[in-house]
C-alpha cells in the first residue's frame, strides 16, 4: 500500500516543501495528516467485524503464530496484501480483542476522502502520499511508535495477487528512524501472511493468517540508514517468503481435507 521516497542515505526525513511548512504552521492542516481512535466507533467496528461481518462472509478463519506478537513494545505489522478484506482481518488477528491494543494504519491519501475517510481517520487510519510523503505524516508515524503503538504498513505497496511481490523500502527506513532517534525504543517489525482459498474472496472463502517471528529493529541500527535499511529489508523479505511458502502448504493441505471430506 505504501512506498516512501527518502532524500538521503542518512537518517533524515524528506526536505520540507511549502505545503509541509504550511501544515506545520496551521494546526488544522496538520490534523489532516494524523489519526485518532474513536472509543464508541472503534468498539462498534470491532464488535460488528469480529462477530458479524467476518464470520458471516468467510468460511473458516484460522490463525497461527499469535504468540509471536510483542506485548509491550512498538510494533510495525507487515502483512501481505491480497484483498481489501485484509484491513479487517489484521485487527481480527492482532487487534484489540487479541492484544488489548488498537491498530493504526497508513493508507493512501485517496482512501481518506469523503465519508470513507471520516471513518478511517476515527478508526486509526491516517493518509500518506506514497510518492511524496509529508514530514507531518512521517513524524506522526514515528510519534505513534514512540508511544508504543501498533502500526500497520502493507510493505508490498498495494494489493497484489499471487506470490509475494517485492517489498518497498519505506517500512524499514521508518522503523530505523524511530529506533535511532529514540534510544532503547525496542521497536519490532512483525511479518504476517494472509492467504485466501480463492484469488478474489467471495462468500464462504476460507482464510489462513500466519504471524511470523518479530524482527528487532535495534539489531540493524548502525551508521548508515540506507545500508541498515537494506539489511533489514532483506531479512524481512526472507521472513515473509518463508511465511508465504508455509502458508501455501497449509492451504493446499486444507483444500485436500475439504475435497476428501
Amino acid at each position: 500500500m505504501i512506498q516512501f521516497h527518502f532524500s538521503s542515505d542518512r537518517c533524515h526525513f524528506p526536505t520540507i516543501n511549502n505545503e509541509l511548512a504550511e501544515s506545520a504552521a496551521n494546526p488544522l492542516v496538520a490534523a489532516n495528516f494524523t489519526s485518532r481512535i474513536s472509543p464508541w466507533l472503534s468498539s462498534l467496528a470491532y464488535l460488528l467485524g469480529r462477530h458479524v461481518i467476518l464470520p458471516l462472509f468467510f468460511g473458516r478463519i484460522t490463525i497461527a503464530g499469535q504468540e509471536n506478537i510483542p506485548k509491550n513494545c512498538p510494533v510495525i505489522l507487515a502483512p501481505t496484501h491480497r484483498s481489501r478484506w485484509d484491513a479487517m482481518l489484521v485487527p481480527y488477528a492482532a487487534g484489540r480483542c487479541v492484544t488489548g491494543r488498537d491498530l493504526r494504519f497508513m493508507v493512501t491519501v485517496t482512501e481518506c476522502n469523503g465519508l470513507q475517510g471520516w471513518f478511517i481517520r476515527r478508526l486509526g487510519g491516517f493518509p500518506v502520499n506514497p510518492k511524496r510523503p509529508s514530514i507531518t505524516t512521517l513524524r506522526h508515524a514515528v510519534d505513534l511508535l514512540v508511544k508504543g503503538e501498533m502500526l500497520v504498513i502493507f510493505p508490498e505497496g498495494g494489493i497484489r495477487k499471487g506470490k509475494l511481490h517485492s517489498l518497498k523500502p519505506g517500512i524499514s527506513r521508518l522503523a530505523l528512524k524511530a529506533e535511532m532517534t529514540h534510544s532503547g525504543l525496542g521497536a519490532h517489525i512483525l511479518p504476517m501472511s494472509i492467504d485466501y482459498s480463492q484469488t478474489n474472496p467471495s462468500w464462504g472463502t476460507n482464510v489462513h493468517i500466519q504471524i511470523g517471528k518479530p524482527i528487532a529493529v535495534a539489531d540493524y541500527a548502525g551508521d548508515c540508514l540506507k545500508k541498515d535499511a537494506n539489511r533489514l529489508m532483506l531479512d524481512l523479505t526472507k521472513s515473509m517468503h518463508q511465511l508465504s511458502d508455509r502458508q501455501s502448504q497449509v492451504c493446499d493441505r486444507s483444500f485436500s481435507e475439504i475435497v476428501n471430506s
